[in-house]
């Protein structure tokens, strides 16, 4: 098992899915991490229960709200004097931004899911390098998806697969900007993971079945998958990685 024993981490959108794996396989490493939630707070508390309280805070903030998102960073950074590892993973996918919804409707769901999947990881990303810079260096691991690179199957997401590509460019940009400085960046592109969010979209493109006919290996992605590679990272053993993309989709997607 890796050790982040010396390590602070803020995982965001961390009470289910991906967010929940991470922090909890974070936390098994050893590291304390700082366990952001929207509402959920019950999620977040059920992704770390057993581990040692000293070592988590959870921290609320409602992502649609710039102010809020700022005051997330600054409870992190208060707790343990230092974010070691920024984990940009909260987003929201709408499925009723098709080009056929109303006017009202699109800019709507547009306005809401690039203020939580893009400026508000954004900021976070801001400051996390603004902190890098003076502390030496630390790790950033943004989770993209493979709708970044090849967009997104149903139109009525166009929204989140333009968020993610976004937020993914904002990453590398970072990375290749900051090499020098012991700031990296790396992009995680998940396919179909096992999440409520991956469920809704299977929902809305016909049923489990279907989507899973046309995966590789026939499986969606555990989120543990995503975890334990978030905490490799995390390690800062591989270096020379950062800016790079890690495509987990079990060879369904392949560049």
């Amino acid at each position: 098992m890796y050790d982040l024993s010396d390590k602070c981490v803020l995982v965001t959108g961390a009470s289910k899915g991906i967010g929940a794996a991470v922090a909890q396989r974070m936390a098994e490493a050893g590291a304390y991490v700082a366990v952001h939630y929207g509402s959920d707070r019950s999620g977040a508390e059920a992704a770390v229960a057993g581990v040692d309280p000293s070592r988590v805070r959870l921290i609320g903030a409602d992502f649609s709200r710039l102010e809020k998102v700022e005051a997330l960073w600054e409870q992190a950074l208060e707790w343990r004097g230092r974010v070691d590892v920024l984990v940009n993973n909260a987003a929201v996918m709408r499925f009723d931004g098709g080009l056929e919804e109303t006017t009202e409707r699109w800019d709507e769901v547009w306005e809401t899911t690039l203020a939580i999947n893009v400026l508000a990881p954004a900021r976070l990303l801001r400051r996390a390098v603004r902190h890098y810079l003076a502390e030496g260096g630390g790790t950033i691991i943004t989770l993209s998806s493979w709708a970044a690179q090849k967009g997104v199957t149903n139109p009525c997401n166009i929204a989140y697969g333009a968020s993610k590509a976004a937020v993914h460019n904002a990453t590398q940009t970072i990375a290749r900007a900051h090499a020098a400085d012991g700031v990296l960046a790396y992009c995680i592109a998940p396919g179909v993971v096992r999440t409520r969010m991956s469920e809704d979209f299977a929902e809305s493109m016909g049923g489990e079945d279907s989507i899973t006919a046309g995966l590789a290996m026939k499986e969606w992605v555990p989120p543990d998958d995503i975890a334990h590679t978030a905490v490799f990272l995390a390690t800062g053993l591989a270096r020379h990685l950062t800016g790079a993309t890690l495509d987990i989709n079990g060879a369904s997607y392949v560049r």
